[in-house]
């Protein structure tokens, strides 16, 4: 409940799982969970671990310091059992939650880098897209932190430049899930857009995220995407005060007042701790601030007041908020001296650097709106010269001017990230296969002669994978669910073996998987567990092929037409023992596709292929 930590135990846990009470230590010790946990975790579905790690992100925003790290400790559990399953959708998704738990922890940001960097070069790796724009932008949001508002503008530019098109949903995800996963992406782009200033394109950004939700969200992802949009109203508002827009302001905050009533629909069914018998902005500081806001009055003092005093995490962004609508509403019920007095500790926290309660250097726009509004009421008593007021104001307009510049900035590294982009993919076109998105037979062909040709990537395994009972599928169904099959095949190849594996599309059903510094007894092993993947699928994704792979050990001289000739025959010698199995040569079989001079027999000194 709000006003008090949420623990962890407190959260409902499926049937057979052990509440975890904190039992998972954060992610450098991740190895040391408790057994009877661990034990516990394997009998859960991805989709719970998932789950379990959005209520944790909810119930770590609204306990204090001890329950934060608590529900870190949980999520990193998540993260490690994700990580031993080896999903890389999962796993992507729980790196995201355990960095943005970190982000939102005073003392434990720093820890977010290391987890970014993993899900940067994760989803790089697997090819998601959407959450590597998510990366970017929590990646920002770490620089504003540190900050690094040169380097957060360079991120979001990456992560807005990835969003831009129209993207293709996961098949493997499910529509749902992958629009969730989008808006996610796009709330995080413009939480850092809102921290920077730039209100016109976060208010762009955060609509796009509004069409997703609409589309697939459940009532917390609602909600969550209503606070923030009322948070970057709130921010802009405060913003054009401080510049004479007064009208524009007042539109702002009278937007930000009707956001803060629609939201207590999905509030109330979201997983944020509430108490049911009270509306959301008698229990979200930012709520109701924004009704005070909107129209000021000595009717929201008492509420502002001890949403002020709730004994959880506020971010000092909203106490900020909080802290100026409370002033104004005392203010009209002309109690100016305790107005002064609302300001003064927020204005002293963000002076003290050592302090626990510092404001959020990420956004020092709202530090200036607090120096404002105190330097508004002081000046009652003390006023100021009409020299004085108008070299504030000429300083406010250069500080627009500074804003301006800022989202000038941010549009012309948003175009050279799409430039970019365009130059990557038209590349990548080049040697992709349209289909499938693996690697095409060309870039196969480049690869291939490359590692034949490198003593650094022996010992060097070929495979060669035909699909079973492929031409029944397109017999009996059709040729775009023939397609689908393809494209699930060639995600599971990819997913179940290394980052350093080459898995391409040889032609038609066929696909060719190089194995670089693996012995071919290692990679029979790892590939009949891709064997085994397929073969789990549903069949609503497979229509029940299987898979037939031959494998074989690159020998010393030997062409890359000679060593797929030899792959093929391996391969077709799994069709004749029935399919669904790897294949390899034993030597006597071997022996009929010579390699050179060598012979089939390994020598100890590897020579590279001569030209031809």
């Amino acid at each position: 409940m709000p006003g008090a930590a949420v623990t962890i135990a407190d959260l409902p846990a499926p049937a057979g799982l052990i509440p975890s009470r904190g039992c998972a230590p954060l992610h450098e010790d991740a190895t040391d969970v408790r057994d009877d946990a661990t034990t516990a975790l394997s009998e859960v579905s991805d989709a719970w671990l998932v789950g379990r790690a959005r209520e944790l992100s909810a119930v770590g925003q609204n306990s204090d310091a001890l329950g934060q790290r608590g529900t870190i400790r949980e999520a990193d559990g998540l993260l490690a059992e994700a990580q031993r399953r080896g999903e890389p959708r999962i796993v992507a998704q729980l790196l995201r939650h355990c960095a943005a738990m970190r982000l939102s922890t005073p003392g434990l940001a720093h820890g977010a880098d290391p987890l970014l960097d993993e899900l940067l070069t994760h989803s790089r790796r697997h090819g998601l897209l959407v959450l590597e724009a998510d990366a970017r932008a929590l990646r920002g949001r770490r620089q504003l932190l540190a900050s690094g508002e040169d380097n957060a503008i360079s991120e979001v530019a990456w992560g807005l430049a990835m969003l831009e098109d129209e993207l293709v949903p996961d098949t493997a995800l499910g529509r749902r899930s992958w629009d969730r996963l989008l808006a996610t992406a796009l709330i995080d782009l413009g939480y850092v857009l809102t921290q920077l200033g730039v209100y016109e394109m976060a208010e762009v950004v955060m609509g796009r995220a509004h069409h997703r939700i609409r589309e697939s969200g459940g009532p917390h992802e609602i909600a969550v995407h209503m606070m923030n949009r009322c948070r970057m109203l709130l921010g802009w508002g405060l913003r054009l005060e401080r510049i004479g827009e007064d009208d524009e302001a007042g539109e702002r905050f009278a937007t930000a007042s009707a956001l803060a009533y629609a939201v207590e629909g999905p509030w109330q069914e979201s997983l944020f701790p509430r108490l049911p018998d009270r509306t959301a902005w008698d229990q979200i500081p930012l709520l109701g601030a924004a009704h005070a806001l909107a129209q000021p009055g000595p009717e929201h003092i008492e509420r502002l007041q001890r949403l002020r005093s709730l004994d959880r995490a506020i971010h000092p962004r909203e106490k900020i908020i909080v802290a100026i609508a409370l002033s104004r509403c005392l203010m009209s019920a002309d109690r100016r001296a305790e107005a002064v007095s609302v300001l003064a500790p927020s204005r002293a926290a963000g002076q003290d650097s050592r302090s626990h309660v510092t404001t959020d250097t990420s956004d020092p726009t709202l530090r200036i709106s607090l120096a404002r509004e105190y330097a508004r009421l002081v000046e009652i008593d003390e006023p100021i010269s009409d020299a004085l007021g108008e070299y504030v104001l000429e300083l406010e307009t250069e500080l627009w001017t500074m804003r301006e510049a800022r989202y000038s900035t941010l549009s012309s590294r948003l175009e050279n990230a799409r430039l970019n982009l365009r130059h990557d993919a038209i590349t990548q076109q080049a040697l992709q296969d349209p289909l499938t998105g693996l690697s095409n037979r060309r870039a196969l062909d480049d690869r291939l002669d490359s590692l034949l040709g490198s003593a650094e990537a022996q010992p060097l395994s070929i495979a060669l994978v035909d699909l079973d009972g492929f031409k029944e599928v397109n017999d009996r169904c059709s040729h775009a669910e023939g397609d689908d099959v393809l494209r699930v095949v060639a995600t599971t190849l990819r997913d179940t073996l290394r980052v350093d594996d080459f898995v391409s599309r040889y032609g038609g059903d066929e696909f060719v998987v190089l194995l670089p510094v693996v012995a071919l007894t290692d990679a029979e092993s790892a590939l009949q567990r891709t064997v085994e993947a397929i073969a789990r699928l549903p069949k609503a994704l497979s229509r029940g092929v299987t898979l037939s792979i031959g494998v074989v050990a690159m020998r010393a001289q030997e062409s890359g037409a000679q060593v797929l000739a030899r792959a093929d025959a391996a391969m077709y010698q799994a069709k004749r023992g029935g399919g669904n199995q790897v294949a390899t040569f034993a030597a006597a079989e071997d022996a009929q596709y010579p390699a050179g001079p060598s012979g089939p027999r390994e020598q100890e000194t590897w020579i590279p292929p001569q030209p031809h």
